[in-house]
């Protein structure tokens, strides 16, 4: 079965950290570029951070940046997010994808979704 499934999402206050994680089946991460996105209450989804196949290629939205770390295992097919100094603004659903700005043309091309994870932070 082909699917992405995060975890990690809860309730963490201002100035704390959170770990994110996903796991892949059926889509081997050392071929796909994989990410993380946002979607904030009332708000239309952000790309803030991906990883390309081959690893080389990293992205950060600027908001994150310096604060989200994002890791990939490949023996582990797992994608992580390292969330530090997280913010009010922070609280959102975050989803793993395929579908990021990482992909590079000649990778091979998958579309798929985690179901997300919610994070709350709290002020």
């Amino acid at each position: 079965q082909v699917r992405l499934v995060e975890s990690g999402g809860g309730l963490v206050q201002s100035g704390g950290s959170l770990r994110l994680s996903c796991s892949a089946s059926g889509v081997p991460l050392s071929t796909y570029g994989i990410g993380w996105s946002r979607q904030a209450p009332g708000k239309e989804r952000e790309d803030i951070s991906c990883v390309s196949a081959d690893g080389f290629e990293v992205y950060y939205e600027d908001s994150v940046k310096g604060r989200f770390t994002i890791s990939k295992d490949n023996a582990k097919n797992m994608v992580f997010l390292q969330m530090n100094s997280v913010k009010s603004e922070d609280t959102a659903v975050y989803y793993c994808s395929t579908d990021t700005p990482c992909y590079r043309a000649g990778d091979p091309w998958l579309e798929l979704w985690g179901q997300g994870t919610l994070v709350n932070v709290s002020s």
